[in-house]
C-alpha cells in the first residue's frame, strides 16, 4: 500500500483512539458547566457539536507521532494531551469561520451560524442577528481556549513537563495570529506579493499545523532541549505547512463542496489573495485579469462565474504552477525528515506518508 494510503488509515486509527476520550471530556465539562450557568451548558453543546462533526485530526497526531518520534511511549496520557491541540485548533476555526463569514463547516452549520440562527428567534433584525451571532461566537471561542490549556494542566506529567507544554501551546496561538492577520490585511488590500503569500502560509499554516504540534509532542516527551531535533521537525514542518496550505487553496476552489463540507468558491467571494490568484493576475492577459478583477470579492458570484474564474486559472497555469510548487515542498520536506533520529519506526512512517498525503489530499 502506497504510504499516503497508508497514512490515511493511521489517521483514522487514532481519530477513533482520540474521539472517545473527547467526548468524554465533553461529558465532565457538561457538569462543570451545569454548576455556572445554563448559557456555559448551551455553549459547551455547540462546542462539541462543532469538534466532533468531522475533521481528520491531523494536528492531534502530529502531537502523539511527535511524542512517540523523541522517544515516549503509547499510552493514555499522551492521547488525552493531544486534545488541547485539536481544542485550539477549535478555538482558531470558530474566530476564523467570523472572520470569512462561512456559514458552514464539515457540513454543519458553523458557530456563528447557530448563534446567529437563534437571534432570529428573538425577532432581532438580519444585521443584529449577525452580530448578536458573532459576538456569542466569539466568546465561545474563547470558551474552547480556555480548554485547551485545562487539558494540559490535568495531566499526569511532571510539573515542569506541563508548564512547558502550556507555554508551548501559547507560542503556537501567538505565532498563528498574525499569519491570520496577514491573511485580512491581504483581503482588505486586494494585492499582495509572494513574499507576502508565504509569510501567511508560515505563519497561519505551517508553523501552527506541523511545526507547533511536533514539537509540543517533543515537549511532552521531555524533549524541550533536545535542540537538533527541535531543528529537524521545523525543516519538515515548514516546507510540508506550506504545501498543505497551497493545496487547501486549490480545494478552496476545485475542491467537491460535498467532500469539503463547506461552499467551495468561498475563497473567491471573500477575495483571498491566494498563489493561485497571484500567478492567474501575473500570467494572465488583460481580458483576463479585468474577470478575476470583477469576481475576486464578489459577493453575489453565481456559479457560472466561479466556473469561469476557475476556467482562468487553469488556462493561466497558475493551477499547474502552484501544484508543482507543493510538490517541490513535499519533497524538500521528505528530505528534512531524514535528519530526524527516529525512535519509533511508526512515527516515522506517518510522517513520510502524511507529507506525500498533503498534496493528493481532497478534503
Amino acid at each position: 500500500m502506497k504510504s499516503d494510503l497508508i497514512v490515511v488509515e493511521m489517521l483514522k486509527e487514532y481519530k477513533e483512539r482520540l474521539d472517545p476520550y473527547l467526548r468524554e471530556y465533553f461529558s465532565a465539562r457538561m457538569i462543570q458547566a451545569k454548576k455556572i450557568d445554563p448559557l456555559a451548558v448551551e455553549t459547551i453543546k455547540i462546542i462539541e457539536r462543532f469538534v466532533l462533526s468531522g475533521g481528520k485530526r491531523v494536528r492531534p497526531a502530529l502531537v502523539y507521532y511527535g511524542y512517540l518520534a523523541s522517544g515516549g511511549e503509547d499510552g493514555e496520557k499522551i492521547i488525552k494531551s493531544s486534545m488541547a491541540i485539536e481544542l485550539a485548533h477549535a478555538f482558531l476555526l470558530i474566530h476564523d469561520d467570523i472572520i470569512d463569514r462561512d456559514s458552514t463547516r464539515h457540513g454543519i452549520e458553523t458557530v456563528h451560524e447557530t448563534y446567529r440562527a437563534y437571534g432570529k428567534k428573538l425577532n432581532l433584525s438580519e444585521s443584529e442577528a449577525v452580530h448578536f451571532g458573532n459576538s456569542l461566537a466569539i466568546t465561545a471561542g474563547d470558551y474552547t481556549h480556555t480548554m485547551a490549556s485545562e487539558i494540559l494542566y490535568d495531566i499526569d506529567f511532571e510539573p515542569e513537563i506541563i508548564l512547558d507544554a502550556l507555554k508551548k501551546i501559547q507560542a503556537i496561538v501567538a505565532r498563528t495570529i498574525p499569519g491570520e492577520m496577514l491573511d485580512i490585511l491581504m483581503c482588505a488590500k486586494g494585492v499582495a506579493t509572494e513574499r507576502e503569500i508565504a509569510r501567511m502560509h508560515e505563519g497561519k499554516t505551517a508553523r501552527y499545523t506541523f511545526e507547533g504540534p511536533l514539537h509540543l509532542g517533543a515537549v511532552l516527551a521531555g524533549q524541550k532541549k533536545n535542540i537538533k531535533l527541535l531543528k529537524a521537525f521545523s525543516a519538515y514542518s515548514l516546507p510540508v505547512g506550506r504545501a498543505f496550505q497551497i493545496q487547501d487553496d486549490i480545494l478552496g476552489i476545485f475542491g467537491n463542496k460535498e467532500k469539503l463540507g463547506k461552499s467551495v468558491g468561498a475563497d473567491i467571494i471573500e477575495g483571498k489573495q491566494t498563489l493561485l490568484v497571484l500567478k492567474a493576475k501575473e500570467k494572465g492577459n488583460e481580458k483576463q485579469k479585468k474577470v478575476i478583477k470583477e469576481l475576486l470579492g464578489k459577493k453575489d458570484l453565481t456559479e457560472s462565474e466561479a466556473s469561469n474564474f476557475r476556467e482562468i486559472i487553469r488556462e493561466t497555469g497558475s493551477l499547474e504552477y502552484s501544484q508543482k510548487l507543493a510538490e517541490k515542498f513535499v519533497a524538500q520536506s521528505l528530505l528534512a525528515i531524514k535528519e530526524v533520529e527516529f525512535k519509533n519506526i511508526e512515527a516515522k512512517k506517518f510522517l513520510e506518508g502524511i507529507a506525500e498525503y498533503i498534496i493528493k489530499r481532497e478534503v
